[in-house]
Parts: C-alpha cells; sequence; structure tokens
C-alpha cells in the first residue's frame, strides 16, 4: 500500500534506529496530549478558585460558609474559608508550573526529533498535526 501522493516515490530506508525516533516521537506527542489536559483542567479550576475568592472576600467576616471537603461540606468563617481557598490556588500553581515545565521539556525533545526525523526522510515523512 502506498501512502505517498501519485508517481512520488520513497527511496530512504527505515532502519532500526530511525523507527526508534518514530516511536519515541510518537510516545511524545501522547504525553503531551495528556499533560496539555491535564493543564486545561487545572487551568480551569484555578479561574473557578478565583472566582470563588472574591465571591467570599465580599462576604461579612463573621458569616459561615459551606466549604467541601472530599464528598462533605463543613461550615467554616469566612476568614477560614479564604485562607483554604488560597492554599488551594498555591497548590493549583504549582501543578501548573510543573505540567507547564514538563510541556516545555517535551517540546524540546519533540524539535530536536523532528528535525533529525526531517533531515533523513525530508517530505517522505509527516510529523505535523
Amino acid at each position: 500500500m502506498e501512502l505517498l501522493p501519485e508517481g512520488q516515490k520513497n527511496n530512504t530506508e527505515v532502519n532500526w534506529e530511525d523507527q526508534q525516533k518514530i516511536n519515541n516521537f510518537s510516545t511524545l506527542i501522547a504525553r503531551k496530549d495528556r499533560l496539555s489536559e491535564e493543564l486545561k483542567g487545572y487551568r480551569t479550576e484555578k479561574e473557578y478558585l478565583d472566582d470563588l475568592s472574591m465571591e467570599i472576600e465580599l462576604l461579612d467576616e463573621d458569616e459561615k460558609v459551606n466549604y467541601k471537603i472530599g464528598d462533605a461540606f463543613i461550615l467554616l468563617k469566612q476568614e477560614e474559608a479564604v485562607e483554604k481557598l488560597q492554599q488551594e490556588n498555591d497548590h493549583l500553581d504549582n501543578e501548573i508550573s510543573r505540567l507547564e515545565s514538563l510541556v516545555e521539556d517535551l517540546d524540546g525533545k519533540l524539535a530536536v526529533l523532528k528535525k533529525q526525523l526531517y533531515a533523513k526522510f525530508g517530505t517522505a515523512i509527516n510529523l505535523e498535526r
């Protein structure tokens, strides 16, 4: 089965090392996709927490707030709820930074592999989405 356009032939032989690079590229792309989805989820959760924090800060200091921990709700003073939200926000910031760093690292590795594979195969390989 020929995957190249009509009239175009692939004269480049794929050796074991090239196949390992292609497999590694595919694995890294899949990992980057998973991390990007996780990062998107964390960013959405952070937006929700930021909005919630602003709303809770507008309440009276003596007012009690339902705060969810796991599957249960507990009543906390407004000040304690703001503190807990700040801790969660800090945790999310750390996770977002960690994931962004991992994605950047993967992008660097992918760029190197892409350069090597395009250098050998030229237009005979498509690594773009």
